[in-house]
C-alpha cells in the first residue's frame, strides 16, 4: 500500500478509535494519523500472528486491523496515563 493511502487510511482508523476509547476531544488530525498508523502495525502484527490477515486482503481489510491495532494502542496509553481503561 502506498504512502498516501497508509495516511489517508491511518487517519481515519486513528480518529474512530479516538472516538471509540473517549479521547477524540484531546487528540488533533495529527495525533489520529500517528495512533493510526502505529495501530495499523500493531494490527497487522496481530493479524498476521494469527493468521486472519493474509497478503491479498484489500483496503477495507486494513482499516480493520488499524482499527483494531488503535484502539490496543489507545487502551494501553490509558492505562499508563491512568492506571486504568476508560
Amino acid at each position: 500500500m502506498g504512502w498516501i493511502a497508509t495516511i489517508i487510511i491511518g487517519g481515519i482508523a486513528g480518529w474512530l478509535a479516538s472516538m471509540v476509547m473517549n479521547r477524540d476531544a484531546s487528540m488533533g488530525i495529527f495525533l489520529n494519523i500517528i495512533v493510526g498508523v502505529v495501530g495499523g502495525l500493531i494490527g497487522s502484527w496481530i493479524g498476521t500472528m494469527t493468521g486472519f490477515l493474509t497478503t491479498n486482503a484489500g483496503w477495507i481489510m486494513y482499516l480493520i486491523t488499524a482499527f483494531v491495532g488503535a484502539v490496543v494502542l489507545l487502551a494501553v496509553l490509558n492505562l499508563v496515563q491512568r492506571g486504568r481503561v476508560r
